[in-house]
């Protein structure tokens, strides 16, 4: 007896595009949409210009040495001849990782209080970060065609997982004499969660955004095979032509927005939880 999930899957998708069509197709538009505004905002003005913003930005919002990573690490890609298409990535870098976030981040804290939908989420979570990243684009490619579109949803769903797994550990790892305090003060829920337990569950919820972002950047590498641009692109046009200066630099861009990308991150949670602190 052959079982096969195609057999069911199949005529499931197929109903799926011919009647929410128009949803997909809005959705399309929407995400086409803020990925242009940020796109042009980051590549309507000169190179410099952009770097000595986000360099002022994080040197007086963060720290000097925040905004000399700044320039470092963009520096270095416009060094590489890569800045249009780090522009690119970037941009979609910020939406998928600021959606996976706000997806992940009340589905972890639900998911703490709840033994049942911890339970639940369990499984799915299990299956997604052992499902290859590859199959995530078929079904994006499927409901949204090629293009930046269906990227983006892939490298949103993927970076899901980690982001609310660790966010369950986290604020299952406050103490409960925390809460308690905060209750017998008279606090309400939504005080006791921003003031008491998320400050104390911050150090996770950095490691899982950290993971988040790095599997928000494997697939957008991955990405470029269905036409989303940027460095993802410039990977796959290196292997295409086995030109391995092109890959390298394109490779090495991906790490520079990496480490920018964790350690503001880092330094803004940090940040956040000093001035919590006092």
């Amino acid at each position: 007896m052959n079982i096969s999930p195609g057999a069911w899957l199949s005529p499931a998708v197929d109903w799926l595009n011919t009647h929410w069509h128009p949803l997909f197709a809005f959705i399309s538009k929407v995400v086409e949409a803020s990925l242009d505004q940020i796109e042009g905002l980051l590549l309507g003005v000169p190179y410099y210009a952009v770097i000595g913003a986000l360099a002022l930005a994080a040197g007086l919002l963060l720290s000097v040495r925040m905004g000399a990573l700044v320039v470092a690490t963009l520096g270095f890609c416009v060094l590489n001849n890569q800045w249009d298409a780090t522009m690119q990535t970037l941009a979609l870098m910020l939406v998928a990782v600021v959606t996976a976030v706000l997806i992940a981040f009340p589905l972890g804290v639900l998911a703490s209080r709840s033994k049942t939908l911890e339970a639940v989420f369990r499984p799915v979570l299990d299956i997604m970060q052992t499902v290859p990243p590859w199959v995530y684009l078929i079904p994006a490619v499927i409901f949204f065609s090629l293009g930046r579109v269906p990227a983006l949803m892939a490298t949103m769903v993927y970076g899901i997982p980690p982001m609310l797994r660790l966010t369950t550990l986290a604020f299952k790892q406050v103490p409960k004499e925390m809460q308690e305090l905060g209750q017998a003060l008279g606090a309400k829920p939504m005080t006791i969660l921003f003031r008491i337990e998320l400050p104390a569950a911050m150090p996770t919820l950095v490691v899982g955004l950290n993971q988040c972002i790095l599997m928000c950047l494997a697939m957008v590498v991955l990405a470029g095979l269905v036409g989303a641009g940027g460095l993802g692109a410039e990977v796959t046009r290196g292997l295409t032509r086995m030109e391995m200066g092109l890959g390298l630099r394109a490779g090495l861009s991906i790490v520079a927005i990496a480490l920018l990308l964790d350690r503001l991150s880092r330094a803004a949670f940090q940040g956040q939880r000093k001035g919590s602190a006092r």
